[in-house]
């Protein structure tokens, strides 16, 4: 994707608040003395083909050769992982799935500046995808646009509006 940068909005350093409404890490919950850590976002998909080039466009590091396999992994910064699987592979092992609807999970990339989030939303939508919501300066504080993934996911690009 050129030389722009897009980083995945999920770093932080510790101990800081998030302007977009998250609030500030907790200590990990102990189940009777284990603890659980949070370690993969999974996303389900009906083309990975289609997924991991969309996701590979962001700035992703896939695998190549992936685009044909059941269950794909990729390593995110800060230590998280991210994964999909195709609906054939989840309902391998959970036949009753089924796709939620309304989407309650978003996935958001940090952009350069400002202006990269247009660059990034323009040149995701004339690659063909679906722009939910065109770049807006945020009342709090971020250029901010949304972009569906192939599987109707909203992926959110945002930047601070001042350094």
């Amino acid at each position: 994707m050129d030389n722009r940068t897009v980083e995945n909005a999920f770093p932080r350093s510790p101990g800081t608040v998030s302007v977009s409404f998250k609030t500030a890490p907790a200590a990990p919950p102990s189940l009777g003395g284990m603890t659980a850590r949070f370690d993969l976002i999974g996303l389900v998909t009906d083309d990975m083909a289609a997924s991991l080039a969309f996701y590979r466009r962001l700035g992703l590091d896939i695998p190549e050769g992936a685009d044909s396999q059941p269950h794909v992994e990729a390593a995110l910064p800060g230590g998280l992982r991210i994964a999909w699987d195709t609906v054939a592979t989840v309902k391998g092992f959970h036949p009753e799935w089924t796709p939620g609807t309304g989407g309650r999970l978003g996935l958001a990339f940090r952009c350069d500046d400002p202006a990269d989030v247009d660059a990034v939303y323009a040149e995701l939508t004339a690659a063909g995808y679906v722009g939910e919501k065109k770049p807006w300066d945020a009342f709090w504080g971020q250029r901010y646009a949304i972009v569906l993934d192939p599987d109707g996911n909203g992926v959110d690009l945002f930047a601070p509006l001042t350094p």
